[in-house]
Protein backbone atom coordinates (compact mmCIF):
# COMPACT_ATOMS: atom_id res chain seq x y z
CA UNK A 1 0.00 0.00 0.00
CA UNK A 2 1.51 3.27 -1.18
CA UNK A 3 0.38 6.54 0.62
CA UNK A 4 1.78 10.05 0.20
CA UNK A 5 2.69 11.08 3.99
CA UNK A 6 6.02 13.05 3.40
CA UNK A 7 8.47 13.46 0.73
CA UNK A 8 11.16 12.14 2.47
CA UNK A 9 9.36 8.90 2.03
CA UNK A 10 8.89 8.85 -1.93
CA UNK A 11 12.13 8.11 -4.37
CA UNK A 12 12.99 10.47 -6.65
CA UNK A 13 11.71 7.77 -9.18
CA UNK A 14 8.64 8.31 -7.87
CA UNK A 15 8.13 11.71 -7.83
CA UNK A 16 9.35 11.80 -11.59
CA UNK A 17 6.40 9.28 -12.62
CA UNK A 18 3.79 12.06 -10.50
CA UNK A 19 4.85 14.94 -12.50
CA UNK A 20 5.38 13.03 -15.98
CA UNK A 21 1.38 11.70 -15.09
CA UNK A 22 0.73 15.80 -13.71
CA UNK A 23 2.03 16.63 -17.16
CA UNK A 24 -0.54 14.18 -18.93
CA UNK A 25 -3.56 14.88 -17.14
CA UNK A 26 -3.26 18.77 -17.36
CA UNK A 27 -2.89 18.44 -21.63
CA UNK A 28 -5.88 15.69 -21.13
CA UNK A 29 -8.09 18.54 -19.64
CA UNK A 30 -6.98 21.19 -21.11
CA UNK A 31 -7.68 19.75 -24.49
CA UNK A 32 -11.22 18.09 -23.95
CA UNK A 33 -9.45 14.41 -23.54
CA UNK A 34 -9.97 13.86 -19.92
CA UNK A 35 -10.65 10.49 -18.99
CA UNK A 36 -12.42 9.08 -15.94
CA UNK A 37 -9.66 7.56 -14.35
CA UNK A 38 -10.81 6.88 -10.57
CA UNK A 39 -14.99 6.43 -12.21
CA UNK A 40 -16.65 4.99 -9.63
CA UNK A 41 -13.78 5.48 -6.58
CA UNK A 42 -14.46 7.90 -3.13
CA UNK A 43 -12.42 10.10 -1.33
CA UNK A 44 -12.52 11.29 1.80
CA UNK A 45 -11.40 14.82 2.72
CA UNK A 46 -10.86 15.32 6.35
CA UNK A 47 -10.26 19.16 7.23
CA UNK A 48 -8.97 20.05 10.79
CA UNK A 49 -7.19 23.43 9.27
CA UNK A 50 -9.24 25.52 7.05
CA UNK A 51 -8.47 25.99 3.42
CA UNK A 52 -9.38 27.24 0.07
CA UNK A 53 -6.76 25.69 -2.37
CA UNK A 54 -6.78 22.34 -0.66
CA UNK A 55 -10.28 21.55 -0.61
CA UNK A 56 -11.86 23.02 -4.07
CA UNK A 57 -8.33 21.46 -5.88
CA UNK A 58 -9.41 17.95 -4.66
CA UNK A 59 -12.89 18.24 -5.28
CA UNK A 60 -12.79 19.30 -8.28
CA UNK A 61 -9.94 16.82 -9.03
CA UNK A 62 -12.14 13.86 -7.99
CA UNK A 63 -14.88 15.40 -10.12
CA UNK A 64 -13.13 15.93 -13.18
CA UNK A 65 -11.29 11.89 -12.73
CA UNK A 66 -14.80 10.77 -12.67
CA UNK A 67 -14.55 9.55 -8.56
CA UNK A 68 -16.80 11.55 -5.67
CA UNK A 69 -15.28 13.46 -3.15
CA UNK A 70 -16.63 13.60 0.56
CA UNK A 71 -15.94 16.82 2.67
CA UNK A 72 -15.48 15.61 6.69
CA UNK A 73 -14.82 18.68 8.99
CA UNK A 74 -13.43 17.06 12.09
CA UNK A 75 -16.91 19.01 13.80
CA UNK A 76 -18.79 15.95 12.16
CA UNK A 77 -16.93 13.50 12.76
CA UNK A 78 -16.17 11.51 15.98
CA UNK A 79 -12.46 12.11 15.60
CA UNK A 80 -13.76 15.77 16.69
CA UNK A 81 -15.02 14.04 19.61
CA UNK A 82 -12.07 11.57 20.94
CA UNK A 83 -12.44 8.82 18.75
CA UNK A 84 -9.15 7.68 18.44
CA UNK A 85 -7.85 8.18 14.86
CA UNK A 86 -6.90 4.12 14.55
CA UNK A 87 -10.60 3.14 14.81
CA UNK A 88 -11.48 5.98 12.26
CA UNK A 89 -8.79 4.66 9.89
CA UNK A 90 -10.08 1.04 10.11
CA UNK A 91 -14.07 2.62 10.05
CA UNK A 92 -13.01 4.75 6.87
CA UNK A 93 -11.06 2.12 5.01
CA UNK A 94 -13.97 0.03 4.88
CA UNK A 95 -16.73 3.11 3.18
CA UNK A 96 -13.50 4.90 1.35
CA UNK A 97 -11.08 4.50 -1.37
CA UNK A 98 -8.60 6.79 -0.27
CA UNK A 99 -8.33 9.81 2.31
CA UNK A 100 -6.87 13.26 2.11
CA UNK A 101 -6.32 14.68 5.37
CA UNK A 102 -5.27 18.74 6.31
CA UNK A 103 -4.26 18.59 9.70
CA UNK A 104 -1.75 20.28 12.43
CA UNK A 105 0.24 16.88 13.60
CA UNK A 106 2.21 14.71 11.58
CA UNK A 107 1.78 11.76 13.59
CA UNK A 108 -2.21 11.60 12.67
CA UNK A 109 -1.22 10.93 9.24
CA UNK A 110 1.46 8.34 9.90
CA UNK A 111 -1.29 6.78 12.31
CA UNK A 112 -4.07 7.21 9.62
CA UNK A 113 -1.80 4.83 7.13
CA UNK A 114 -0.41 2.72 9.70
CA UNK A 115 -4.10 1.80 10.82
CA UNK A 116 -6.11 1.89 7.59
CA UNK A 117 -6.09 -0.06 4.47
CA UNK A 118 -6.57 2.47 2.05
CA UNK A 119 -4.00 5.29 0.80
CA UNK A 120 -3.52 8.24 2.85
CA UNK A 121 -2.83 11.52 0.94
CA UNK A 122 -1.14 14.48 3.31
CA UNK A 123 -3.47 17.30 2.07
CA UNK A 124 -0.74 19.59 4.80
CA UNK A 125 0.75 19.01 7.96
CA UNK A 126 2.73 21.58 10.56
CA UNK A 127 5.84 18.86 9.13
CA UNK A 128 5.19 19.29 5.93
CA UNK A 129 3.05 19.93 2.91
CA UNK A 130 4.29 17.64 -0.21
CA UNK A 131 1.00 17.95 -2.47
CA UNK A 132 2.00 22.08 -2.49
CA UNK A 133 5.79 21.02 -3.33
CA UNK A 134 4.28 18.51 -6.10
CA UNK A 135 2.72 21.37 -8.08
CA UNK A 136 5.73 23.95 -7.32
CA UNK A 137 8.46 21.08 -8.90
CA UNK A 138 5.42 20.72 -11.70
CA UNK A 139 5.24 24.47 -12.27
CA UNK A 140 9.40 24.81 -12.61
CA UNK A 141 9.44 22.27 -14.72
CA UNK A 142 7.18 23.67 -17.52
CA UNK A 143 8.62 27.27 -16.99
CA UNK A 144 12.47 26.05 -17.34
CA UNK A 145 11.88 22.42 -19.50
CA UNK A 146 14.05 21.00 -16.66
CA UNK A 147 14.88 20.89 -12.98
CA UNK A 148 18.14 18.90 -12.62
CA UNK A 149 20.70 21.65 -12.65
CA UNK A 150 18.74 24.56 -11.21
CA UNK A 151 18.74 26.37 -8.28
CA UNK A 152 16.05 26.86 -5.46
CA UNK A 153 16.21 29.57 -2.92
CA UNK A 154 13.52 29.67 -0.04
CA UNK A 155 13.60 32.88 1.89
CA UNK A 156 11.41 32.32 5.32
CA UNK A 157 10.52 30.26 7.92
CA UNK A 158 11.49 26.79 8.59
CA UNK A 159 8.30 25.64 7.96
CA UNK A 160 6.45 23.01 6.61
CA UNK A 161 6.95 24.14 3.19
CA UNK A 162 10.27 24.83 3.86
CA UNK A 163 10.70 21.12 4.87
CA UNK A 164 9.13 19.82 2.01
CA UNK A 165 10.72 22.04 -0.87
CA UNK A 166 14.21 20.68 0.70
CA UNK A 167 13.38 17.05 0.26
CA UNK A 168 11.81 17.90 -3.26
CA UNK A 169 13.73 20.10 -4.44
CA UNK A 170 17.13 17.55 -3.97
CA UNK A 171 15.51 14.60 -4.85
CA UNK A 172 14.65 16.41 -8.49
CA UNK A 173 17.84 16.52 -9.33
CA UNK A 174 18.27 20.57 -8.07
CA UNK A 175 20.41 22.42 -5.25
CA UNK A 176 18.61 24.46 -2.69
CA UNK A 177 19.70 27.17 -0.48
CA UNK A 178 17.61 28.68 2.10
CA UNK A 179 17.45 31.83 4.63
CA UNK A 180 16.03 31.97 7.94
CA UNK A 181 16.51 33.74 11.12
CA UNK A 182 18.01 31.70 14.20
CA UNK A 183 15.15 29.84 16.05
CA UNK A 184 13.34 29.30 13.00
CA UNK A 185 15.05 26.44 11.00
CA UNK A 186 13.66 23.86 9.11
CA UNK A 187 13.37 20.00 10.78
CA UNK A 188 16.59 18.16 12.19
CA UNK A 189 15.11 14.92 10.23
CA UNK A 190 15.10 17.24 7.44
CA UNK A 191 18.68 18.78 7.76
CA UNK A 192 20.14 15.47 8.22
CA UNK A 193 18.46 14.68 5.08
CA UNK A 194 19.53 17.28 2.90
CA UNK A 195 23.49 16.17 4.46
CA UNK A 196 23.92 13.60 2.75
CA UNK A 197 23.51 15.93 -0.80
CA UNK A 198 26.43 17.88 0.21
CA UNK A 199 26.59 21.12 -1.85
CA UNK A 200 23.63 20.81 -2.93
CA UNK A 201 21.88 22.52 -0.09
CA UNK A 202 22.62 25.57 2.12
CA UNK A 203 21.37 27.36 5.06
CA UNK A 204 22.31 31.10 5.58
CA UNK A 205 21.10 33.96 7.88
CA UNK A 206 20.71 36.42 5.37
CA UNK A 207 18.78 36.04 1.93
CA UNK A 208 21.24 38.05 -0.06
CA UNK A 209 23.46 35.37 0.16
CA UNK A 210 20.92 32.37 -0.32
CA UNK A 211 19.52 34.33 -3.46
CA UNK A 212 22.52 34.42 -5.30
CA UNK A 213 22.31 32.93 -8.90
CA UNK A 214 18.73 31.68 -8.13
CA UNK A 215 16.74 30.08 -10.97
CA UNK A 216 13.36 30.49 -8.83
CA UNK A 217 12.91 32.54 -5.77
CA UNK A 218 10.33 30.84 -3.11
CA UNK A 219 8.76 32.44 -0.28
CA UNK A 220 5.62 31.76 2.37
CA UNK A 221 3.90 34.14 4.94
CA UNK A 222 6.07 34.49 8.45
CA UNK A 223 3.02 33.37 10.72
CA UNK A 224 1.27 29.80 9.37
CA UNK A 225 -2.44 29.30 10.23
CA UNK A 226 -2.32 28.47 14.03
CA UNK A 227 0.57 31.24 14.91
CA UNK A 228 -1.22 33.98 14.66
CA UNK A 229 -0.84 34.80 18.36
CA UNK A 230 3.28 34.51 17.49
CA UNK A 231 2.64 37.20 14.65
CA UNK A 232 4.06 40.23 16.17
CA UNK A 233 7.23 38.31 17.64
CA UNK A 234 7.50 36.61 13.94
CA UNK A 235 7.45 40.25 12.33
CA UNK A 236 10.08 41.01 14.52
CA UNK A 237 12.58 38.28 13.56
CA UNK A 238 11.57 38.16 9.60
CA UNK A 239 12.68 42.07 9.37
CA UNK A 240 14.92 42.12 6.30
CA UNK A 241 13.34 38.51 5.16
CA UNK A 242 11.27 40.23 2.48
CA UNK A 243 11.35 39.00 -1.58
CA UNK A 244 11.86 42.71 -2.97
CA UNK A 245 13.50 44.23 -6.26
CA UNK A 246 17.20 44.33 -4.40
CA UNK A 247 16.53 41.03 -3.72
CA UNK A 248 15.95 39.66 -7.01
CA UNK A 249 19.09 41.73 -8.61
CA UNK A 250 21.03 38.97 -6.90
CA UNK A 251 19.06 35.97 -8.60
CA UNK A 252 19.50 35.24 -12.16
CA UNK A 253 17.98 37.37 -14.47
CA UNK A 254 14.91 34.98 -15.28
CA UNK A 255 14.40 33.53 -12.03
CA UNK A 256 11.05 32.38 -11.16
CA UNK A 257 9.27 33.70 -8.37
CA UNK A 258 6.29 31.11 -6.03
CA UNK A 259 4.50 31.54 -3.79
CA UNK A 260 2.13 29.13 -2.12
CA UNK A 261 -0.48 31.24 -0.74
CA UNK A 262 -2.37 33.49 0.90
CA UNK A 263 0.57 35.96 0.10
CA UNK A 264 0.61 39.12 2.44
CA UNK A 265 2.38 42.04 -0.03
CA UNK A 266 4.92 44.04 2.04
CA UNK A 267 5.26 41.36 4.35
CA UNK A 268 7.28 38.65 3.27
CA UNK A 269 6.92 39.78 -0.36
CA UNK A 270 6.38 43.69 -1.98
CA UNK A 271 3.04 43.97 -4.42
CA UNK A 272 5.76 44.86 -7.18
CA UNK A 273 7.66 41.62 -7.16
CA UNK A 274 4.18 39.38 -6.59
CA UNK A 275 2.72 41.37 -9.76
CA UNK A 276 5.34 40.96 -11.96
CA UNK A 277 5.57 37.46 -11.17
CA UNK A 278 1.95 36.78 -10.96
CA UNK A 279 1.73 34.50 -14.21
CA UNK A 280 3.84 32.14 -12.55
CA UNK A 281 2.37 31.98 -8.96
CA UNK A 282 -1.40 31.20 -10.15
CA UNK A 283 0.26 28.71 -12.61
CA UNK A 284 1.40 27.16 -9.56
CA UNK A 285 -1.87 27.18 -7.68
CA UNK A 286 -3.75 26.02 -11.01
CA UNK A 287 -1.08 23.00 -10.61
CA UNK A 288 -2.11 22.19 -7.46
CA UNK A 289 -5.28 20.92 -9.46
CA UNK A 290 -3.19 18.60 -11.60
CA UNK A 291 -0.52 17.09 -9.38
CA UNK A 292 -3.05 16.59 -7.24
CA UNK A 293 -5.02 14.19 -9.78
CA UNK A 294 -1.83 13.08 -10.23
CA UNK A 295 -1.10 11.86 -6.88
CA UNK A 296 -5.10 10.45 -6.64
CA UNK A 297 -4.61 8.37 -10.01
CA UNK A 298 -1.29 7.06 -8.76
CA UNK A 299 -2.23 6.20 -5.73
CA UNK A 300 -5.79 4.88 -5.79
CA UNK A 301 -5.77 3.58 -9.44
Amino acid sequence: MKHLLKLLDWSSEDIQEVLNLADQLKYEQKHGLAKKHLEGKTLGMIFEKASTRTRVSFEVGMFQLGGKALFLSSHDLQIGRGEPVEDTARVLSRYLDGIMIRTFKQSEVEALAQYGSIPIINGLTDFCHPCQVLADLMTIRERKGRLTGLKMCFIGDGNNMMNSLIVGALKSGMSISVACPENYEPDESVLEFAKTYGDKFAMFRTPKEAAVDADVVITDVWASMGQESEAKERAKAFEGYQVNDELMTLAKEDAMVLHCLPAHREEEITAKVFEAHADEIFEEAENRLHAQKAVMVYLMK
